[in-house]
């Protein structure tokens, strides 16, 4: 199994907050989460999400996992 810094999951996450004209700020405080650990997800650093926290994206953004979420190519 490769390490988890090898992985190739690709975030979508600045594209849905310019599509929905919504800053990282306003989707922490919505979603109930730190600034930070959204910035970590938006910036590829990520290494884990927690179901409850992608499910609560997905609420506030309105979109489907696969809209955040995509497995890159290599």
């Amino acid at each position: 199994m490769p390490p988890a810094e090898d992985h190739r999951i690709q975030v979508h996450l600045d594209r849905l907050l310019a599509d929905r004209g919504m800053t990282l700020s306003e989707l922490a405080a919505r979603v109930g989460v730190t600034v930070v650990n959204l910035s970590v997800l938006k910036n590829d650093r990520a290494k884990a999400i927690r179901f409850s926290t992608l499910t609560a994206i997905c609420r506030e953004l309105n979109c489907r996992p696969g809209d955040l979420l995509d497995l890159r190519e290599d």
